[in-house]
């Protein structure tokens, strides 16, 4: 800042909602705006204002806050498997079905930004190379071009409803449509804005106990009818239902889905190709700490974290040096969703009570709960098990010295 009258940088603006077309482009070009509050030592804290202090702090509240995401070995497996699926597609010249991808994995996990921050970048390149235009752009359609669009299901979710939310990214008028309507509709939609990545996100809230089971298998059919790579991302994919039509193929893991048949009751039954329609099932896990391998990246990450921290202590070691790694482990299960809530709680809790320094004490104080991760449905088993805070070990009592005991005259012997 640069005088005590100037507003501070680190306001947040409107909320952006990425289920719609301009809240997820206005997403992909701000995302690495944020600028982090500066490291500042204890003498140059001190030196400040009041008023300058209290502005800084709620500048380290607002960086402990908005933790830029880190790539673990598991991400960039699950990125590039993503990145390639949906390059494979934008970039063929054929018109078959595009092969999608299914992203599993627990709540907390990281598989939405993941998946998010692997799409931003594609379009961008995509937009780069067609000068930001609709390549194939055709008189009397929209100039609104959308290489991605990004939608979650509804808690409650039905394939009226999936599609309802699709068309919401875009814009779309659905009022007194019927489903056959609305699939039709998201096709056009999907053809004239040149979009290439359909990302539904928790995809396992599609409940497929309900009447419209075979609506659901039929609407994941006949999306991946459409020029488009199809992303879906879940808790729980293999065991929800969804691929309960499906088989794994052998060689390569992926999950295969046989062509529609009579018997369905989509729109459009035979608008799919003969070719076998293809998901490729990638799991983001949490990390693991049984092996050296394991162990060192875990203490990676934490260096990672360490280095966005602004406490005024030097916060080299602080989360990496001695057991504290296997402290954090025990206390997270290696999900980093939860171990950023931890981070975060404990820095606002080191910075109000002026210890500025995170340590097992500190944790100790509090419990990370569901109540810290809101938009995560605990009915659909998106919320992770979160470990309870350990309980403080008892001292073990000192044993009494019996050394100068008396005891009492021996037992005389009768002969």
């Amino acid at each position: 800042m640069s005088g005590e009258s100037s507003t501070p940088s680190f306001l947040p603006g409107p909320p952006i909602d990425r289920t719609t077309c301009e809240g997820w482009q206005c997403w992909g070009r701000t995302r690495h705006d944020f600028v982090p509050a500066p490291a500042l030592t204890e003498e140059e804290y001190a030196r400040k204002t009041p008023r300058q202090r209290r502005v800084h702090d709620l500048h380290r509240l607002a960086t402990h806050s908005s933790l830029p995401l880190q790539a673990t070995p598991m991400s960039e497996a699950v990125a590039a498997a993503v990145r390639a699926r949906v390059e494979d597609g934008a970039f063929s010249h054929k018109a078959g079905t595009r092969a999608g991808v299914m992203v599993n994995g627990n709540g907390a996990q990281g598989k939405t930004e993941t998946v998010c921050a692997a799409l931003a970048r594609f379009e961008e390149e995509w937009l780069a190379l067609h000068n930001q235009l609709n390549p194939d752009a055709m008189p009397g359609t929209r100039d609104l071009v959308a290489p991605v669009a990004y939608v979650r299901c509804p808690v409650k979710a039905t394939p009226i409803s999936t599609c309802q939310r699709i068309l919401d990214f875009y814009g779309e008028d659905y009022k007194g449509m019927r489903l056959e309507d609305l699939v039709r509709t998201v096709k056009t939609s999907i053809i004239e804005h040149a979009t290439k990545a359909l990302v539904i996100d928790d995809i396992t809230r599609l409940k497929l106990h309900r009447e419209a089971d075979q609506d659901v298998l039929d609407l994941i059919r006949e999306m991946m009818s459409m020029p488009v790579t199809l992303i879906l991302v879940g808790v729980g994919i293999p065991t929800s239902g969804l691929l309960r039509e499906g088989r794994r193929d052998a060689k390569t893991g992926n999950w295969i889905f046989p062509p529609l048949t009579d018997r369905g009751r989509s729109p459009n039954a035979h608008a799919a190709s003969q070719h076998e329609r293809r998901f490729e099932l990638v799991d983001l896990d949490p990390f693991r700490y049984d092996t050296d391998k394991q162990i060192a990246a875990w203490t990676n990450h934490l260096r990672g974290l360490e280095k966005n921290l602004r406490l005024l202590h030097d916060t080299e070691g602080m989360l990496t040096d001695g057991d504290m790694p296997e402290y954090l482990f025990s206390r997270t299960k290696g999900v980093v969703g939860v171990l950023e809530k931890l981070i975060q709680r404990g820095c606002r809790i080191a910075i109000k009570d002026g210890s500025e320094r995170l340590a097992k004490d500190l944790f100790n104080q509090f419990a990370v709960t569901p109540d810290d991760l809101p938009d995560l449905d605990a009915e659909s088993g998106e919320q992770p098990e979160i470990p309870a805070v350990p309980k403080p070990k008892k001292p073990r009592k000192k044993g009494r010295n019996t050394v100068f005991d008396d005891d009492g005259p021996a037992e005389s012997s009768v002969g």
